[in-house]
């Protein structure tokens, strides 16, 4: 009898890579229709959608062996990890941080301020005392920058950092490092 290679191996194989291709955009649409971006979630459902009609259910009419089976499943597994990460490395969107800090609220918005972020500091009571609550929203994509100028100034500073649905005004930097400063914009 022989092995057959097509049951056990290339069909899983087709199955698995399919099924990572159609959840990661799958995952890709539903981060990106929770976040507000109305013109690329449709494309990816179509593509999505396409692929599962075109390939997916055209081989999973064949499949029948466990190693079919457990192809979808480790591709619908790894087709969630896949999307995440793509999105991560997109880092589509903006953030706000919000620090808490005992002393250094001063400080930690100078430096933002220095680096091109904007920062807005609050008088605040804490549970131990007066604190400074420093706000700032940035590009995601500029988020371990932030962080990472909080942390230099004030390593024990507590943060937390929410998606940003949307924003007007304010300071933005540019790509090309400027200020975007829209409502001196608006003005002129």
């Amino acid at each position: 009898m022989d092995f057959n290679w097509y049951e056990w191996l290339g069909l899983p194989l087709i199955i698995f890579i399919a099924r990572v291709i159609d959840v990661g955009l799958g995952t890709l649409r539903i981060i990106f229709t929770s976040r507000g971006k109305r013109h690329l979630a449709p494309l990816l459902g179509f593509v999505e959608v396409f692929i599962w009609v075109a390939i997916i259910s055209q081989i999973t009419r064949t499949a029948t062996g466990l190693p079919a089976y457990f192809a979808y499943a480790a591709g619908f597994a790894v087709g969630n990890y896949v999307g995440m990460k793509i999105e991560d490395r997109l880092a589509l969107g903006k953030v706000v941080v919000r620090m808490i800090l005992s002393d250094g609220g001063e400080q930690v918005a100078h430096a933002l301020h220095e680096a091109g972020f904007g920062a807005t500091v609050v008088d605040g009571k804490g549970a131990n005392g007066q604190v400074k609550l420093v706000y700032t929203i940035v590009p995601r994509r500029d988020l371990p920058d932030v962080t990472g100028i909080i942390n230099s100034i004030h390593p024990r500073a507590f943060l937390s950092v929410e998606e940003v649905r949307s924003s007007q005004e304010g300071i933005f930097p540019k790509d090309e490092g400027r200020f975007l400063i829209t409502a001196q914009r608006k003005k002129k």
